[in-house]
């Protein structure tokens, strides 16, 4: 499995937006096993993105699709850049099949 756990920083007012645009846009993610938008609880211009995949080839793959492509597209002027990012190897845990 891969995992990757990222934090975005939002253009102030903006954060709603861009998680709507990013929950939209995760629909139909071959290898996705759980993608997850979270709100920073002390900052209201910041979210977390946690990811668990079958393999990173699939993480990489889903970068081509075009709901993907397109929720890059809208996203991006909402970004006023990244935070921390990690990435894991995700083992199991409630709601993850391993």
């Amino acid at each position: 499995m891969y995992g990757l756990i990222g934090k975005m920083n939002v253009v102030p007012g903006q954060r709603d937006a861009l998680i709507a645009i990013l929950v939209e846009g995760i629909s139909g993610m071959p290898g996705c096993l759980s993608y997850i938008v979270a709100k920073d609880s002390t900052d209201p211009n910041a979210i977390w993105v946690t990811e668990v995949w079958d393999s990173q080839e699939s993480h990489q793959g889903s970068l081509s699709l075009p709901s993907v492509q397109q929720a890059i597209a809208l996203g991006r002027p909402l970004i006023a850049g990244f935070g921390e990012r990690f990435e894991t190897t995700p083992v199991g845990g409630q709601g993850l099949v391993s």
